[in-house]
């Protein structure tokens, strides 16, 4: 967490200032605001592209999430058990495990899954069976699509649905939805909190999560990797930020915002992690393993760890339902401001007045749009190309778009005209430390970052069939002699996949400049602002340690944490 927190204090926080105070001074969305600078207008298209690309994908990850919510409306997990159409003979149970250890089944059969333990490479878990054989039906190879998943369809239908209806007036009905999106979560891991510390094995969890692993401070990747983190988490780079911030009010004091926000996602982060890895550590203690075992990372943690822990909990549909609703909720927070960034831009560029009066038709098409490239990615390959973009679309790039960003505003537009504007807008210029970060500091920590993720190798991108978490997962306590995998063997086409290497609601009228010296940049009016961007899902783990797991799983759990209700204000007449 060490890397994690100075690259917030240092570069999070002061690039979260200075999206937001750029965006509310200007009034524009993430290509408007470059009339300060046409040359660097790129760099808002570049901003377009990468929330193009997320928002594709990530209304894919809120359809599986809608898939297990309504999956979970039953007496029983479907996940639960061994016994379904769709496992095979090398399914063990965590419950079935559990019954066989406690003498609940003849005595022939432990001798039975003594031998069967022989061959523990084999075994998998049935909620590892259900996510892979019967949710995504996967297929051997990335090339290999095989066919569209259709309850998977159904439901990216119905995201893209919600997310439309509740931007169908702009600012003016996801101002009021996000209220409940941002807020409601909160309840639903303060739930799981209080119901996760009372759990036999908690305590083992969280300690895991908690105890730090010094050897690998001095390790670069570490530290690029928490700087990624920070990126997808605050949702710097993207876009949304500035295009959030440009509907907030002109006298707004963004920089008491964005620190509050800034410090309160993080937090967040933080709490979720707790409330993970005290299920985890019940969930090992269930099984006798340790912790490392059964901790997992992104779509593992979120679609089969986590599923699988909630099985061993009295009443599990109940929970499983909450836990997934409030997966929906984040992720639909997230998504209204990707669509909302794009929606903007494109209405910002076009500029007439029949585009600003048609407004509802633009976000319909992009809605559309989406559906449709989402498509692929609910077919049998879909979960390849997904992770893929999820990789490479939005990591390298955010890094390269600050950098850009933080030059040209500094160093083009010059550092006093910024200064002078923050100062007219907010009453008082910028704090010092603030003043350093954006000359200096910030870019040549981005800059270092770039070139440490340039010159690190880059290993191709896994989906292994058969995880280690699952041959360890299902180990009896008294068994053992599980024998080690052949580092050597290749791995399968089913395993490699990847290559190795965010309108105006009212026309805006022209703002009088101070009469006090300025620059040349003259914006229009303001809008109110509804909410604010957040980083991705970022399936990888951002830090090679026990509590990057955490921060990793809880990019879904942060994502609608960058914009609280301080900040959300109904549009203006």
């Amino acid at each position: 967490m060490f890397p994690y927190f100075i690259m917030l204090i240092f570069c999070g926080i002061p690039l979260f200032f200075m999206e937001l105070s750029f965006g509310q001074f200007a009034s524009q969305g993430c290509l408007g605001v470059w009339r300060i600078s046409p040359m660097f207008k790129g760099v808002g298209y570049g901003m377009m592209v990468v929330s193009t690309y997320i928002g594709i994908y990530y209304n894919v990850v809120i359809c599986i999430a809608f898939y297990y919510f309504f999956s979970s409306m039953t007496h029983v997990l479907p996940w639960a058990y061994c016994n379904n159409p769709w496992n095979t003979h090398d399914c063990a149970g965590v419950l079935d495990a559990s019954n066989l250890t406690n003498g609940s089944r003849p005595a022939a059969l432990p001798s039975n899954l003594s031998h069967l333990l022989n061959h523990s490479l084999q075994r998998t878990s049935p909620s590892e069976e259900y996510w892979r054989l019967y949710v995504l039906k996967l297929s051997d190879d990335i090339g290999n699509f095989g066919e569209v998943r259709l309850p998977l369809l159904g439901c990216l239908g119905v995201s893209w649905l919600v997310v439309f209806l509740c931007l169908i007036r702009g600012v003016k009905s996801s101002g009021k939805v996000v209220y409940f999106t941002a807020t409601f979560p909160y309840v639903v891991l303060t739930i799981l909190f209080v119901r996760g510390v009372t759990l036999e094995g908690a305590f083992d969890g969280i300690m895991y999560y908690l105890t730090p692993q010094w050897d690998k401070i001095l390790e670069a990747k570490v530290w690029g990797d928490a700087a990624s983190q920070i990126f997808y988490s605050l949702g710097c780079a993207w876009g949304g930020l500035i295009t959030m911030a440009s509907y907030n009010k002109f006298h707004n004091n963004c920089y008491r915002d964005s620190v509050i926000i800034s410090i309160t996602n993080c937090a967040t982060s933080v709490y979720a992690g707790f409330v993970i890895f005290s299920i985890l550590g019940f969930m090992a203690n269930h099984l006798g393993v340790d912790v490392s075992r059964v901790a997992d990372h992104g779509p593992g943690l979120a679609f089969v760890a986590y599923p699988e822990a909630l099985t061993l909990l009295p009443i599990s549909p109940l929970w499983s339902l909450l836990f997934f609703f409030m997966l929906i909720l984040l992720g639909l927070g997230t998504q209204f401001c990707l669509l909302e960034t794009l929606v903007t831009a494109i209405v910002d560029e076009v500029g007439n007045e029949w585009i600003l009066q048609k407004k509802t038709y633009v976000t319909l098409a992009v809605a559309v749009a989406g559906f449709l490239l989402g498509i692929p990615l609910t077919s049998q390959a879909g979960i390849y190309w997904l992770l893929l973009m999820d990789n490479y679309a939005a990591s390298f790039s955010l890094v390269v778009i600050s950098c850009i960003m933080c030059v040209a505003i500094m160093y083009i537009y010059g550092h006093r005209n910024y200064f002078q504007d923050i100062q007219m807008m907010l009453g008082f210029p910028p704090p010092l430390f603030f003043q350093i970060c954006w000359r200096f500091v910030s870019p040549a920590i981005i800059f270092l970052q770039a070139q440490v993720h340039r010159r690190l190798p880059q290993n191709p991108l896994h989906f292994g069939s058969l995880p280690e978490r699952n041959v360890l997962l299902h180990q009896l306590p008294q068994r053992g002699g599980v024998p080690e995998h052949d580092p050597s063997t290749p791995p399968s086409p089913a395993r490699t996949y990847g290559p190795q290497v965010r309108v105006q609601e009212v026309p805006r009228a022209r703002r009088q400049r101070s009469p006090n010296p300025a620059p040349l940049w003259a914006p229009p009016s303001p809008k109110p602002h509804p909410c604010s961007a957040a980083g991705p899902l970022g399936w990888d783990c951002p830090f090679r340690n026990c509590q990057s797991l955490a921060l990793s799983s809880a990019r879904l759990l942060a994502d609608s944490d960058a914009g609280g209700p301080e900040t959300r204000q109904e549009p203006g007449p």
